[in-house]
Formats: structure tokens, C-alpha cells, sequence
């Protein structure tokens, strides 16, 4: 017998279909009681996949008896129980990868998209608007000052393909980078009020949750925009929904949400905004290689095969 795979949210469906072939898989998201059926279902799972964003909290661990692995179709970051996989002996795979350059060029297209106003535009045509006016102008990014919060990996990635359309850079961060030519701001405001678009790339931590709060948008100013690749709750949900009703910014672009997938209905509602479902790694080739190390990590787990890919939780 196959041995039984539980996958708790929908993945890139070429590994899903994989994982089909190779295992028992059944598909949690499409069950409407999941409780019960993991309760009454489940018994036999001794392998979960699951994704670096939604992990495995303790009690959904607790109910499934049998299970051995947790292998994870990214990179669990503090959303798997520790506790429970220490007590219970669960073994963790992940799918270690390089996703600066698909997360960087995804900052650099939305930063074009928000201020030339492309999405607002394919909405203007789609609505069949272009036969009674002319669409709303943008602007245009050369000669304009791009703030990267957080100059890592991703904000160098994104600061590369931005200057090449003309803009300036200069950043934020908590200390200084001495390889890099972009200018330093110690204080986050003080590059707001210089900034022409702010994006942020940092990552998320105690410190870095509410970093941009009203304070910080009110500094950015009505000509202003933001572009958010990192993680939702760096920038405060309230200040911002304020800020773009009231159109104390003129824009803000983002990948990732506080709630997500669930995403207020305020934004939903704006026309001053791009809205993604957090696709800033979900490119072809980073989801086939997480797809080869995730089949690989199964396989071996079940041939009873050291982890090539194990993560330490």
C-alpha cells in the first residue's frame, strides 16, 4: 500500500499531481469539517505537506497518531509547532531556495505597475471606460527617489532593476551597509519625506511589526507611494487603510496581507492600489525546484533514507 500523505492547502499543482502518483494523498482544504475528518479520516497519515506560511499548530499534530514527517513546500518560519515535533519525534523537511531575484523583480514590477497606474488602466479599458475619456496619468519613475526599507538580499535585488529605470535609491535599516553607493537614512520617517515610492523588504520581528505606522505614511505625503513585498504586519493595517482613503499617500502596492488570504474589504473597494495574493516567490522555476527537494525528502523518509533536506526546527 501507498503510505498516506495528508496535504493541508493547495501547491503547485504539477507536485501536487507527483505526490498523487507516489502516495495516498488526501486533500484537507476541500474538506468542510476538517476537525472531524482528521479525527475520523486520518488516522493512518504518516506524512504531512503543508507550506512554510500556514505550518502545522500543535493540535492538528495531536490528532494524527501516525504521522512521521512534516515536509514543507518552502520554509517553515516559526509556524510549526517546535514543542510537539521535539515530543513527539516528528521529523521536518523544507525546500531550501533562492527566491531574492524572483522576490526582488516582483518589488521592481509592482513599484511600475502602482506608479504608472497599469492595473488602474486594464481596469479602465476592461470596464469599457476608454469610449467616454481619457484614463487617469501617472507617473513616471525617472528622476524619482525609491526608499528601500531593509537593503538585504531582496531590497539590493529590487534597488538593481529600479535604478535601471531611473530612479535613486537610498534606504533604511539598522545599520549602515559600507558596500553599497545608495544613501543611509538612520531615521525611517526622515527617508519617507525624501522618498518618492518606500518599499518595504525587511524582515518580520518583534521590532519590525507597526515600522510603518501613521507616522511614517503621513512623512511619505499625498504624492507618495508604497510597495510591500515583506510581510504584512511591518506596516500598520489601520494607518494605512486611513492613508489611502483619505489619499494621504497616493498608492500602496502589496504582495502580503495581515490576515491573508483574507483581505479587508476597504481594499478591496479602492482603485488607488494593486493587490497580489503573495506571489513574490511563485515563479515556475523556484516552485519546480522546491517540488524536486519535497519528492526527494518524501522518498527518502519512506526508503527509510537520511533527509536531504531536514530542517531543524
Amino acid at each position: 500500500m501507498k503510505p498516506e500523505v495528508l496535504v493541508m492547502a493547495p501547491i503547485y499543482a504539477p507536485v501536487l499531481g507527483q505526490l498523487e502518483q507516489a502516495f495516498s494523498v488526501r486533500r484537507l482544504w476541500e474538506v468542510k469539517h476538517a476537525e472531524r475528518y482528521l479525527d475520523e479520516q486520518c488516522g493512518a497519515v504518516r506524512a504531512v505537506v503543508t507550506t512554510g506560511l500556514r505550518g502545522m499548530r500543535a493540535s492538528v499534530i495531536d490528532q494524527l497518531p501516525k504521522l512521521e514527517l512534516i515536509a514543507c513546500f518552502g520554509v517553515p518560519r516559526g509556524t510549526i509547532d517546535r514543542d510537539t515535533v521535539v515530543r513527539r519525534s516528528i521529523a521536518v523537511a523544507y525546500t531550501p531556495d533562492d527566491v531574492t531575484a524572483a522576490v526582488g523583480e516582483l518589488a521592481a514590477g509592482m513599484t511600475v505597475s502602482l506608479m504608472r497606474g497599469i492595473c488602474e488602466s486594464d481596469r479602465f479599458v476592461r470596464g469599457g471606460h476608454w469610449l467616454k475619456g481619457a484614463p487617469g496619468a501617472g507617473t513616471t519613475l525617472v528622476g524619482k527617489v525609491c526608499g528601500i526599507v531593509g537593503l538585504g538580499p531582496i531590497g539590493r535585488e529590487a534597488a538593481t532593476r529600479l535604478q535601471a529605470f531611473g530612479m535613486t535609491i537610498c534606504y533604511h535599516g539598522r545599520h549602515a551597509k559600507p558596500d553599497t553607493p545608495y544613501r543611509y537614512f538612520p531615521d525611517l520617517r526622515s527617508l519617507a519625506r525624501a522618498a518618492d515610492c518606500l518599499i518595504v523588504s525587511c524582515p518580520e520581528t518583534h521590532e519590525t511589526r507597526n515600522l510603518v505606522d501613521a507616522q511614517v505614511l503621513e512623512a511619505l505625503g499625498p504624492e507618495g507611494y508604497l510597495v510591500n513585498v515583506a510581510r504584512g504586519p511591518i506596516v500598520n493595517e489601520e494607518a494605512l487603510l486611513a492613508a489611502l482613503k483619505d489619499k494621504s499617500i497616493a498608492g500602496a502596492a502589496l504582495d502580503v496581507f495581515w490576515s491573508e488570504p483574507r483581505v479587508p474589504e476597504a481594499l478591496l473597494a479602492m482603485e488607488n492600489v494593486v493587490l497580489l495574493p503573495h506571489i513574490g516567490s511563485s515563479t515556475r522555476e523556484v516552485r519546480d525546484e522546491r517540488g524536486r527537494k519535497l519528492m526527494a525528502s518524501l522518498r527518502a523518509h519512506f526508503a527509510r533514507q537520511p533527509l536531504p533536506h531536514r530542517f531543524e526546527v
